[in-house]
């Protein structure tokens, strides 16, 4: 690990382990994130990975410490794409919002634990199967995208029975599933059986998506630094920092009347940049093999930050210049 020690390791893990109780100790009630609880949080782990940065320093000396903030900078900008996933995965499973942290919460921790085994792989595996998987999520992305757009015609309705949710239909031939939400429980029991709720499918879901993410952001990361602790640490902090910057997104979510609109775009641009980097790496390198430049296809991380920004921008001034125009509409 480059110098560092297990031990070293195992106090990390425990950093995580007691900030997380923590969280959850200050979350047990259900009830939605507000926009100033969210901001705390996300100040409280912003400074935790700082002076993190700041034990390496001291430890490990200068240069490890600004390998992991350069690791820790780029995981949280790739990761923006994951915040507006997240937002379209819990409007397709109809989650309320004083569900969500607790699914965030259990997702946080199945992130540490793939995460690692995502490193410890390499880029490998990522290369072997990545890009057929992303082609798959890119679909999904775009098709929730398209059921949020619809969601927003004809308001959001919360659903009472998931017999027909698509996610009940792929899986329950192989778990058995309860029909409806039961609270914020992840299985229930009926007649003696135990059956996995729909808010288990959801974070099932959000597993998911956190590993087609690390297939972009683990290998750009591996390629600032090769040491498996900097990669590891940085990657683990700045995803704890993200979940808490949700839940700023989504209450400023619930306060502009324009922003869903932004999110939908966002969305349509994720799932493209998804669909045709898949499309890219597996046809268009091997149908333009002369010298031909079609790399424009394909968004960079920065211009891909530049217009996640942009129209998260637009649909903030949006709500502020045209207001009552909303209002109207969705008074009508």
């Amino acid at each position: 690990m480059g110098g560092y020690s297990w031990i070293e390791l195992s106090c990390f893990f425990i950093l995580v382990i007691v900030c997380l109780l923590i969280d959850l100790y200050a979350h047990k009630k259900d009830e939605a994130i507000s926009v100033k609880n969210a901001t705390l949080w996300t100040i409280f782990w912003v400074v935790l990975a700082i002076a993190f940065a700041g034990y390496i320093w001291l430890k490990h000396g200068a240069e490890d410490s600004y390998l992991y903030l350069t690791g820790y900078v780029l995981e949280k900008s790739l990761s923006v794409d994951n915040l507006f996933v997240m937002m379209a995965i819990f409007a397709n499973f109809a989650v309320k919002d004083e569900f969500q942290h607790r699914v965030l919460y259990f997702g946080i921790i199945g992130a540490i634990v793939f995460r690692l085994v995502f490193i410890l792989a390499g880029t490998t595996l990522i290369h072997l199967l990545g890009w057929i998987a992303m082609l798959v999520f890119a679909v999904f992305i775009l098709w929730s995208a398209w059921k949020m757009f619809e969601s927003m015609k004809g308001g959001h309705e919360e659903i009472e029975d998931y017999s027909n949710h698509w996610s009940v239909h792929l899986t329950k031939k192989f778990i058995p599933i309860n029909n409806k939400m039961v609270g914020h429980n992840f299985f229930t029991k009926v007649d003696g059986k135990l059956l996995a709720t729909p808010l288990l499918m959801c974070l099932i879901v959000i597993e998911i998506a956190d590993i087609m993410f690390a297939f972009d952001s683990v290998p750009a990361i591996i390629a600032v630094t090769d040491n498996l602790f900097l990669v590891y640490t940085s990657n683990i902090f700045a995803i704890l920092g993200l979940r808490s910057m949700y839940f700023m997104l989504a209450a400023a979510k619930n306060k502009l009347c324009h922003l869903e609109k932004a999110v939908v775009a966002i969305l349509a641009f994720i799932g493209y940049k998804m669909l045709i980097t898949g499309l890219y790496d597996m046809y268009v390198k091997k149908i333009f093999n002369f010298n031909l430049d079609v790399s424009f296809l394909k968004p960079t991380p920065e211009i891909s930050l530049f217009v996640v920004l942009g129209l998260l921008l637009c649909g903030i001034l949006a709500s502020f210049i045209w207001p009552e125009k909303e209002k109207e509409a969705s008074e009508n």
